[in-house]
């Protein structure tokens, strides 16, 4: 591993959202637990990068200042550093049902600008000099939510706080120097699905002259400048499983985005499971992941024809009619496996990102993020959690190597 985990021009890590914790103290047990552990298997010599993910309430509890120092003093002694926090989930992410509960509160909800803004102002404090940052986020609102009576007056309210993000970082910048982006991040049966529409949004509504204005008024500056700054701060975090089950043609779909002028400002590295034709076995093959924690979402593909499904159990619903399809779902599964007992996987979908981003880095902030671990199929869960993370980051190391 190269200095400070850089790689290709990148910083490799994983996200510890894989790690059940939403308390601070909670946080910091289980950075103590792992974190070592994991370190020692792929950089035991040099600086680790961590993707730090931070619940709402543990981030209040960081802004005491015993809890502050606690960490700083914890990232000392295991020569180790944050530059990317996953600002996604905002409350419980493990044991309880998550579900659709994973984008509350959305965009058009002040307590998500406060939690972000928060987050940022962490990372400032923590950000090494001379590396940028991120975090990534909730891609707008689920697209349920935005296709009612109220969905313009949402989605209206989605960009003006977003602005008011970018308004906070710009102001970060202004005070500390340090760099920091946020990064929308696409994901099935959300407000921002496909790579087509998450740019259309971008160049249509979020880079637009009226965006540019207001944000213009929010930070003092002239158009030019606050446009500027705007397509700087804020980019797309490309989550590799997402765009695998959406069926995103790899190339195209990361070509399409870098011409639009949009930064892909953090990758997540990340595969999902893959049925590539439904019969009618697939229930009694899929039926335990059907499991009540997480989203599952399906798309189907029949000849170029797309479905989609919010959750795996909205497909079993009619499962006869997909017989002949083929299904890809949002289950994140461990990227060093191209195939499972039951199933394939979307690997090769990861393999060609990855092959991209070796011949022409795609993004400074490469992230792992498999937080399916205590839902996985028995036979997948022998591993110590730390030997299975360090197996994917070497992996991963593997492949760009």
């Amino acid at each position: 591993m190269l200095l400070q985990n850089k790689l290709n021009n990148s910083y490799l890590t994983y996200c510890t959202n894989i790690h059940a914790a939403e308390e601070w103290p909670d946080v910091m047990t289980k950075l103590r637990l792992f974190l070592p552990k994991i370190k020692q298997d792929i950089s035991i010599d040099k600086k680790f990068g961590l993707g730090l993910r931070l619940a709402a309430s543990a981030a209040k509890d960081l802004t005491k200042e015993e809890n502050f120092y606690e960490f700083q003093e914890f990232l000392k002694e295991t020569n180790s550093y944050v530059f990317t926090i996953n600002g996604f989930p905002y409350g419980n992410f493990h044991g309880k049902p998550v579900k659709e509960g994973a984008y509350k509160p959305d965009w058009s909800d002040d307590l998500r600008l406060n939690y972000t803004n928060l987050l940022a102002d962490h990372l400032s404090k923590l950000l090494p000099d001379g590396i940028e940052g991120s975090i990534s986020t909730v891609p707008g609102t689920y697209k349920p939510w935005s296709q009612g009576n109220d969905g313009d007056k949402i989605v209206n309210k989605i960009i003006i706080n977003i602005l008011k993000h970018i308004a906070h970082l710009i102001k970060i910048k202004r005070s500390t120097g340090k760099e920091i982006s946020l990064s929308l991040e696409p994901e099935p049966y959300c407000f921002l699905e496909t790579i087509s529409e998450t740019i259309t949004f971008f160049q249509n509504r979020l880079f637009s002259k009226e965006s540019v204005d207001f944000l213009s008024k929010l930070i003092n500056l002239n158009a030019v400048d606050t446009e500027k700054n705007l397509r700087f701060h804020l980019g797309i975090c490309y989550d590799v499983c997402h765009a695998a089950v959406e069926f995103e043609d790899p190339k195209k779909s990361i070509t399409d985005i870098q011409n639009s002028g949009i930064r892909i400002t953090k990758l997540q590295l990340s595969s999902a499971i893959k049925i590539a034709k439904v019969n009618k076995n697939t229930y009694e093959t899929l039926k335990s992941l059907d499991e009540p924690v997480y989203m599952h979402q399906v798309v189907e593909k029949t000849g170029s024809v797309l479905k989609r499904f919010p959750d795996l159990s909205d497909a079993f619903k009619q499962i006869e009619n997909s017989f002949g399809s083929e299904w890809r779902i949002h289950f994140h599964v461990p990227i060093f496996l191209k195939k499972m007992d039951k199933f394939d996987t979307t690997q090769d979908f990861l393999k060609e990102i990855l092959s991209i981003h070796k011949q022409n880095p795609i993004s400074q902030h490469l992230e792992v993020e498999t937080y399916t671990w205590d839902v996985l199929p028995s036979n997948y869960k022998n591993t110590p959690v730390n030997e299975a993370i360090a197996r994917e980051l070497n992996w991963v190391i593997g492949e760009l190597s």
